[in-house]
């Protein structure tokens, strides 16, 4: 996805959110281009602010349209520190980390509101979309990446015995407790943690006087206001070939937009294997090379571009169009197109 004026290079967002979802850390942080910033007088009395910074592995970009610079830019640091502090509390890597001591020890007492909110959210969607979405893939996706960093793929032996670890119904929750009950159960909330911070990233603008505001977490992209003189923000939707073409272009004054696709990370060339996985078969779906969705919130976009893609692209269609406020657009394995009732033309 792109985003004018502000256009993100996918080729670097892939590499960097291949670099978090993988846990390389510090180690891959030496390969990444220097973060950015830039600040100028965009029209009349209006300025534009804009700073990237890495962030979950991957590149957090905001811009700002304000009419005071100095202003904007302590907005603009205030929002990084809340998503550093998200992202310090939602990812799996690191001994600190809430949701590595979950996956560790099997039990997270008294988990944050934080937490319950992320978590919440995603076992909602995994009950509303037959289990669609489901964050305990961990282990699966860690198969792919032990495999495949081997040289080798996984057997099917192999895949079918950690099917018996998924399934986030099986989450329990005991006196405010939240319980993994068997060994070798893990959770990942790459699927939830991006759009949710991108969402209070926009919050924490707009409650220092931030109207005009665009937040893109790695491709999870939040909106308010408006660009200059009234005009709404442009986002144009990748194409999974690489071509430079851009398959759709819409326009968003609030709300949210993500996309998710088969192109960003893979492990096999034949992208066979990627990291988007069906919990039900253990396997990664084909029938989509890429689904965006557009909700009120950056979190519901995030979720449900993943469960849509999981999904046969027909089944994902009436899900979205069943759902007042949601609107989705798919590209099949062929280079089709389709897209929701409502979807902007």
């Amino acid at each position: 996805m792109k985003i004018f004026p502000n256009v993100c290079d996918h080729k670097r967002r892939s590499f960097l959110k291949l670099s978090g979802l993988l846990g390389l850390g510090a180690a891959a942080a030496t390969l990444l281009p220097v973060e950015k910033a830039e600040s100028l007088l965009f029209h009349k009395n209006t300025y534009k602010v804009s700073k990237t910074r890495i962030a979950m592995g991957t590149f957090v970009d905001m811009t700002v349209m304000h009419t005071s610079r100095d202003e904007a830019e302590n907005a603009m640091g205030l929002a990084f520190a809340e998503v550093d502090r998200l992202c310090t509390l939602l990812t799996r890597y690191g001994n600190q980390s809430p949701i590595c001591e979950l996956n560790t020890e099997h039990c997270l007492a008294q988990p944050i509101p934080e937490i319950r909110e992320v978590l919440g959210r995603a076992l909602y969607f995994h009950r509303d979309t037959n289990g669609a979405f489901d964050i305990t893939v961990a282990p699966l996706v860690d198969l792919f990446q032990k495999r495949f960093a081997a040289g080798k793929q996984p057997t099917e032996a192999e895949t079918d015995a950690i099917l018996d670890l998924i399934g986030s119904e099986r989450l329990r929750f005991d006196n405010g407790s939240i319980l993994l009950p068997e060994k070798g159960m893990g959770i990942t909330l790459d699927g939830v943690a991006p759009g949710f911070i991108a969402d209070r990233a926009a919050q924490v603008l707009a409650e220092n006087g931030i109207a005009n505001h665009l937040v893109n977490a790695g491709g999870e992209i939040r909106v308010g206001g408006s660009v200059a003189k009234g005009k709404a923000w442009t986002v144009a939707i990748q194409d999974p070939a690489k071509k430079k073409e851009y398959p759709d272009v819409i326009s968003l004054r609030e709300g949210a937009v993500a996309t998710s696709g088969n192109y960003e990370i893979y492990y096999d060339r034949e992208k066979v294997f990627h990291h988007i996985v069906n919990s039900k078969t253990g396997h990664s779906p084909h029938l989509a090379t890429s689904v965006t969705v557009m909700a009120p919130t950056a979190m519901d976009a995030d979720i449900l571009s993943t469960a849509v893609f999981v999904m046969e692209p027909e089944v994902g269609m009436r899900y979205i169009n069943s759902r007042p406020g949601y609107e989705c657009f798919v590209i099949d394995r062929q280079g089709q197109t389709m897209h929701s009732n409502g979807w902007p033309a």
